[in-house]
């Protein structure tokens, strides 16, 4: 934390007490039922420097779990600016070959992998976009081994977020800074679940609603889901991959490990097939790309394939990520999520992928999950790209059915709602 120590209070009329009490929890909610740490493990944190004082409250209650070892690696953000401004091409096309060694080393010896996301959305404003995509491109093509261990949940991992100036006063212009890094530490608890009187408790019972979706689904075997927003452009069929597996809330790594890889998170998932997406879809939130905000985005789907695109800003990075490799055009996630989910009910608008996608419905375009096929993806029309970008199409009047292969219809949501027969969440 910075040594003005704005989180040091949730609202004017909160302690420093009541604080402390909601971070500890919330520190313990990542290490329980995020990465569910077990007795005798290993975690790697990965924070902002101003996650200081929450990385070492994961630190003790992952001791306090029967940690062997926890290592924190702090990462100042203001670092990857400097370097796209200042540094030469060749510093712009270096990844270092021990970044993945690393990382598969300590997947190899069973750490988990926690990582405390609070970052800048505007931080690469303005930034050269042939070098960000160049920088992208390079590291995920380098880091590639790892995301696919990691994708495979060959490791525990979890994403959460903290509550920093630069992120907070995106969120809430309106207020002071210290006023909106406290107003973003209140939305941060409440959609965690951290500021229930027995969060674990309340996670556990978040994982059963919305499993009872995600096992409904399973047993549909649709062919295709079809969204269309009365009061908007988008109309969009998305075939789905054969053999495609619903996933969401909860995962297992290899090890048997029950884990919740984001939170928050409200959705549910699967692999749409690479080839059979058509229609149009438009964003319904700016998407943070390449640490620069686009707004506006609407595409064209045919055949699976981006064929037109355009944003109304920041339109040259977006165009740079269509242009990563081939399957940057196609679709590899399409995921539900209820207009009244926890993030969506603070009706802010977060410029954070792990926010935001967990306010609205939404496809990703790039890598398909492996875990997301009851069979091979490259035979089951599963995309694959070095990228995976959420972004978010849902709005509070979109309509989506499942469409069988006969062409018959089940609703599955109305006005953004869950509309499943029989089914409460």
């Amino acid at each position: 934390m910075t040594s003005s120590h704005p989180d040091s209070s949730i609202a004017p009329d909160s302690s420093a007490a009541d604080f402390q009490r909601l971070l500890a929890g919330y520190a313990e909610l990542l290490v329980k039922v995020g990465v569910n740490l077990q007795p005798g493990g290993k975690l790697l944190v990965n924070a902002p420097l101003e996650a200081a004082e929450l990385a070492r409250l994961v630190a003790r209650s992952a001791y306090r779990a029967g940690a062997l070892n926890v290592v924190v690696r702090y990462v100042d953000e203001q670092l990857a600016r400097l370097k796209m401004d200042a540094a030469p091409d060749a510093a712009i096309e270096y990844v270092p070959a021990w970044l993945p060694d690393e990382a598969l080393r300590m997947i190899e010896d069973g750490y988990s992998f926690l990582t405390l996301d609070g970052s800048d959305p505007d931080l690469m404003a303005g930034a050269d976009p042939e070098r960000l995509a160049k920088t992208a491109t390079l590291r995920a093509a380098v880091m590639r081994p790892v995301s696919q261990k990691m994708m495979g949940f060959e490791a525990a991992w979890c994403i959460g977020a903290i509550s920093i100036p630069s992120w907070a006063i995106k969120v809430y212009p309106e207020l002071a800074p210290e006023e909106a890094v406290s107003a973003l530490w209140r939305d941060i608890f409440k959609v965690t679940r951290a500021d229930t009187p027995d969060p674990v408790a309340a996670w556990q019972a978040h994982i059963v609603r919305l499993g009872k979706v995600r096992d409904f689904l399973n047993t549909q075997h649709f062919a295709s889901l079809h969204f269309a927003d009365p009061h908007g452009e988008t109309d969009l069929t998305v075939g789905l991959a054969d053999g495609h597996l619903w996933a969401g809330v909860e995962d297992h790594t290899k090890a048997g490990v029950k884990i919740v890889p984001n939170m928050p998170t409200d959705e549910v998932f699967t692999a749409p097939h690479r080839d059979r997406v058509d229609g149009v879809a438009v964003a319904s939130k700016p998407l943070l790309v390449r640490g620069e905000t686009v707004e506006g985005i609407r595409v064209r789907f045919e055949g699976g394939k981006v064929v037109e695109a355009s944003a109304r800003s920041g339109e040259a990075t977006f165009l740079k990520l269509l242009d990563t490799d081939e399957g940057a055009r196609h679709i590899g996630e399409v995921a539900l999520v209820a207009a009244s989910a926890p993030v969506a009910q603070t009706g802010r608008l977060f410029y954070n992928t792990l926010f935001d996608e967990n306010a609205a419905s939404h496809i990703a375009l790039g890598r398909a999950y492996p875990f997301t096929f009851s069979q091979d993806p490259a035979q089951s029309g599963g995309n694959d790209s070095l990228i995976h970008e959420d972004w978010m199409i849902g709005t509070p009047s979109m309509n989506v059915d499942g469409v069988n292969p006969d062409g018959s219809r089940v609703t599955l949501m109305r006005g953004g709602e869950w509309a499943i027969e029989g089914l409460t969440t």
